[in-house]
């Protein structure tokens, strides 16, 4: 027999999940003001992050909780929009060469389809729900055309996932097999940076990465083990990396959110980001949402990470805002279904107490 959670007990797991993130990104922040203290470093670039996140994160609970079908097909609308306006995901002088802007793009378009599909999955009407899938599947053919092409790989696994999610009745064996799958992704960025792989797979993905991206993560694994405690201080890879500072355009940048993070910030860094990911599954897991709605976000989530640990996505402000806008319409309570939903948990309650 499956238990009913009533409203109190409801109340008290959003604010367990919501001072839970609270900490996670407070202590992003405070450490990443420590590291900057010890090593002259500059923090703008994490508090920054850590400040878009939890907007995104704010916006989407406000958002959801309003309009929950029409806040998430309207942002997946806007990061089309972003995407069709500027192209690179940032104004000013861009940095093209050697590795780009690929990241980010492929992050933005994959937060897109998860939106529409997880709009979807919240529309009441068919006619609603198959304009919104189209939608999803719209994007998805359009990461080609806009030359991502790791965002139509990442697009279509949301839409494989999300049509997966809707045929699984509980939530928890697959919030489990996505916190599985980042931490895989992380620790094959970390392989490859070390060398430990078999050469043939070396290669092989060595011609997919670029031997320039492995020279960087060369350099930020020597760094994180030489600056385990404290890194070398945030945002200054570009300094200390001996390619970078040989390149003749470098944006500072080892393009790996995990090993960037390792070399700028330690083991504590690494940790607490691993700690900001966790927070986004377990308040996910602990939605009211339905669960196709909360595995679709999940796994969006979950991609964007995999594709962070091996490119510069975090690096764009539109894709953490579009991270922390996606969990939070993906936790949000509808103001407009509380008090059928209580009348309902009280029902259920009163017909497991008569005889």
């Amino acid at each position: 027999m499956t238990s009913v959670a009533g409203p109190g007990e409801d109340g008290d797991r959003r604010n367990v999940s919501d001072a839970a993130g609270v900490v996670a990104l407070g202590g992003c922040a405070t450490w990443s003001l420590i590291t900057a203290t010890a090593h002259d470093g500059r923090p703008e670039g994490v508090l920054l992050a850590v400040l878009a996140v939890a907007a995104g994160y704010a916006a989407g609970r406000i958002c959801g909780a309003l309009l929950p079908v029409a806040a998430m097909c309207a942002g997946a609308l806007a990061g089309l929009v972003l995407m069709l306006v500027v192209p690179r995901l940032a104004a000013g002088p861009q940095i093209d060469a050697p590795l780009g802007h690929a990241g980010g793009t492929a992050a933005l378009l994959t937060l897109c389809t998860g939106a529409a599909c997880c709009a979807a999955w919240e529309a009441g009407s068919p006619t609603l729900r198959f304009a919104l899938g189209a939608l999803a599947a719209g994007i998805t053919v359009a990461a080609p055309v806009l030359g991502s092409v790791s965002g139509f790989i990442g697009c279509t696994a949301v839409l494989l996932c999300s049509l997966a999610a809707g045929r699984m009745r509980g939530r928890a064996l697959g919030m489990a097999g996505l916190a599985l799958g980042a931490a895989a992704a992380g620790l094959l960025t970390w392989a490859v940076a070390a060398g430990s792989l078999p050469g043939g797979l070396t290669a092989s993905l060595q011609a997919e990465l670029t031997p320039h991206r492995l020279r960087l993560w060369h350099d930020a694994l020597r760094l994180s083990r030489d600056n385990a405690a404290l890194g070398v201080g945030p945002g200054r890879f570009g300094e200390v990396s001996t390619t970078a500072t040989r390149t003749l355009f470098p944006d500072g940048k080892p393009h790996s959110a995990l090993l960037q993070q390792a070399a700028e910030q330690g083991v504590v860094g690494v940790l607490l980001l691993a700690a900001v990911f966790g927070w986004l599954l377990y308040t996910l897991w602990r939605s009211p949402r339905p669960t196709p709605v909360v595995l679709t976000a999940g796994a969006a989530l979950t991609l964007v990470a995999a594709i962070a640990s091996v490119g510069n996505a975090l690096s764009f402000t539109a894709v953490s805002v579009g991270a922390g806008l996606l969990a939070g319409l993906a936790t949000a309570r509808p103001l407009a279904d509380d008090p059928p939903r209580q009348e309902t948990r009280a029902r259920r309650r009163d017909d497991r107490l008569t005889p």
